[in-house]
């Protein structure tokens, strides 16, 4: 049985290019679209989403790719570019009535959200990021013996075929040394979370490629000609993140100040799975971004 957010109710809503998205909506108030990260289901959010649902609606989706949502074959680039993934994400919010929304998203989420922010700058009212930088700095950042840290994001960049068959030949333990290298707090991903993740994460390798090879291609694409364009975010933006910049050696807030005028960069002492390990400290901090 797939787990789910208790309290919430469940959806299939349009996405982007007759693409359906499964989501999870609970709560009332101004909307909060949250995305999960890798490699996760919107499940992830699920203390986070129970107290926002207080005072917001809280709207949880699958992102493409990923979970009980379509896995469409990757016939072109534009398939998984974090652009199509975005428009996603603003298609089924209208779905649901909600023409501006503040949005949250985690590790591959926030990659989505950082690309709705730009792309959509009328929609998104606050943006909030956790633990990434943007796809762009992210190649830049990753180099020499301290790339290692990043060796998925080489491995799912290579052309189709090869990365889709070693990682389907070895999925639990592919998905599972993620889960269990990332987690400060392992008791934060309790084994039944743990098994929907690797259920879901087993059934979708080949869409879970797809968009990380994205990443190391189109995605970098819109990446520079925004950075080349001036492009900035123009809605409050609250960054949560680890301290990667002191481990890999840059500066991770300057890095999110050039994208991002009006922002709140704030580090945890959290692991990677900050929604899950901290969801209180994490939903403060939205809190605070939706007061900006």
């Amino acid at each position: 049985m797939t787990l789910t957010i208790p309290g919430f109710d469940h959806h299939r809503l349009p996405g982007a290019n007759g693409v359906e998205l499964a989501a999870a909506v609970g709560g009332s108030g101004s909307p909060v679209v949250l995305l999960h990260g890798f490699p996760q289901t919107h499940l992830m959010w699920r203390h986070v989403a129970e107290r926002l649902a207080d005072e917001h609606t809280v709207i949880c989706p699958d992102l493409r790719g990923y979970g009980a949502s379509d896995k469409p074959a990757a016939t072109g680039p534009d398939v998984y570019a974090k652009r199509t993934m975005a428009a996603d994400v603003v298609t089924l919010a209208a779905a649901l009535g909600h023409e501006r929304f503040a949005l949250v998203g985690h590790d591959r989420g926030a990659l989505v959200a950082f690309r709705a922010g730009l792309d959509h700058p009328e929609t998104i009212t606050h943006l909030g990021i956790l633990d990434v930088v943007p796809t762009l700095d992210m190649w830049n950042v990753l180099r020499g013996a301290s790339a290692a840290v990043g060796y998925h994001l080489f491995l799912m960049a290579q052309p189709p075929g090869l990365p889709e068959a070693m990682i389907a030949n070895s999925a639990d333990a592919f998905f599972g040394s993620f889960l269990d290298a990332w987690a400060d707090d392992p008791a934060a991903v309790p084994e039944e979370v743990r098994a929907e993740y690797l259920r879901a994460s087993a059934a979708a390798v080949t869409s879970i490629v797809a968009d990380y090879r994205a990443s190391a291609g189109i995605d970098v694409t819109h990446d520079q000609a925004d950075l080349d364009a001036g492009s900035q975010l123009a809605m409050p933006v609250t960054v949560v993140q680890q301290d990667w910049g002191a481990r890999l050696g840059y500066d991770a807030a300057a890095v999110w100040k050039a994208w991002a005028p009006d922002l709140d960069h704030r580090l945890t002492r959290a692991g990677h799975f900050m929604a899950e390990e901290a969801p209180d400290e994490i939903t403060a901090a939205i809190r605070v971004l939706l007061t900006r």
